[in-house]
């Protein structure tokens, strides 16, 4: 099963433990772990389910390509992190 793990700056706003589930792309793998933990959703996604614009998803170290759909592919030895995208001077 892939593993999804949410950033601890992230877990400061919304409680997102570590999760393994299964799917065949980011997005099925996201909505397994939202599906048992809806805050974290309404955090990582708007109102539309698409990923906020403040959000960044990497799949095994790589951002995603879809931002849009998260339609990436993953396996089930991905690790995915989910991690605010911080800006600044």
């Amino acid at each position: 099963m892939a593993r999804v793990v949410f950033t601890p700056n992230l877990q400061r706003h919304v409680p997102a433990p570590p999760a393994q589930v299964s799917g065949a792309t980011v997005r099925a793998v996201l909505e397994s772990v939202f599906a048992a933990n809806p805050a974290a959703r309404g955090y990582v996604f708007d109102e539309h389910g698409k990923l906020r614009k403040h959000m960044a998803v990497y799949v095994n170290g790589q951002a995603v390509q879809d931002r849009r759909g998260l339609s990436d592919p993953v396996d089930e030895s991905s690790e995915i992190y989910v991690m605010q995208a911080l800006s600044g001077g």
